[in-house]
């Protein structure tokens, strides 16, 4: 679903600057899919979250035993509650049915301002963030942790590496997109996303290095053009750290077992339905 007409504040942003915005999308790379060794050795470290054999999203290696996502990814569409962590595995550089590794994962935390249910909002997308523990930490050379870096400024040019709907057995690149604006911890982007991009990393180049800037959290539509939503890291980023320090996340405050999937059964997830 195309979230359209939503964050005021955030699209009046955008409407002031629309005709930058439109020159500088007219500038935006191609996706460039990613399905072979040579083109995709850079972006190892971002792989698919596989929930629960219902949905997936787009997650980020950024030391080797923690992964970078949105926080909706951990969310069941219907019953709006938690997702058993114990559901989700990590399929590194998942590429044409093979992974450079794979790792279930061990603890969860989510930002504790995140609320799944209710009206979108700023402050939902802004808080729209999880770090993932697996259960092994990924030692491998062709699989390097991505950094992260300041949130960019509107103008400069990002990148994303994202799984998508049709393009779910390699990710895809767009090497070069805009930031469109940027208000109250979300970043507003020209950057191409579809439903299983949630979580996708977005890029700036420091010093010759991809860098991590923000997470895919929603698209939006303005004005017929379709734009995405990001998370700013930053503070963030940090809360959810130290609650891994703190040792929260190791269990859901819900039985999780009773939301087991056996082969079969369905279940909707905030993963590939509700958002990118």
């Amino acid at each position: 679903m195309v979230l359209r007409c939503i964050l005021r504040q955030l699209l009046a942003a955008i409407l002031g600057v629309f005709t930058f915005a439109t020159a500088a999308m007219a500038q935006d790379s191609a996706l460039k899919a990613l399905d072979n060794g040579v083109d995709a050795a850079a972006w190892e470290a971002v792989g698919r979250l596989d929930i629960g054999g219902t949905g997936f999203c787009t997650g980020t290696l950024i030391a080797p035993r923690l992964v970078l996502t949105a926080a909706h990814c951990l969310f069941d569409r219907e019953t709006k509650a938690r997702i058993d962590h114990g559901e989700v595995q990590f399929l590194a550089g998942w590429r044409n049915g093979r992974a450079g590794a794979y790792r279930d994962i061990r603890r969860a935390v989510v930002h504790p301002d995140y609320v799944y249910d209710g009206e979108v909002s700023s402050g939902r997308v802004r808080n729209d963030l999880a770090l993932l523990e697996l259960s092994r930490p990924i030692r491998n050379t062709t699989i390097r942790p991505f950094g992260t870096a300041a949130r960019p400024r509107p103008g400069d040019s990002v990148g994303v590496v994202s799984y998508a709907r049709d393009r779910a057995e390699a990710p895809s690149l767009q090497e070069v997109c805009k930031v469109l604006a940027q208000q109250e911890g979300v970043l507003v982007t020209s950057c191409a996303v579809d439903f299983g991009s949630s979580g996708a990393p977005i890029f700036s180049i420091v010093a010759g290095e991809a860098h991590i800037v923000s997470v895919v959290s929603a698209k939006a539509e303005v004005e017929g053009t379709q734009v995405s939503l990001g998370t700013a890291l930053g503070a963030p980023l940090a809360l959810l750290q130290a609650e891994l320090v703190a040792g929260k996340g190791v269990f859901l405050d819900s039985n999780p077992a009773g939301k087991r999937i056996r082969v079969g059964e369905e279940r909707g997830t905030g993963a590939k339905f509700i958002r990118p």
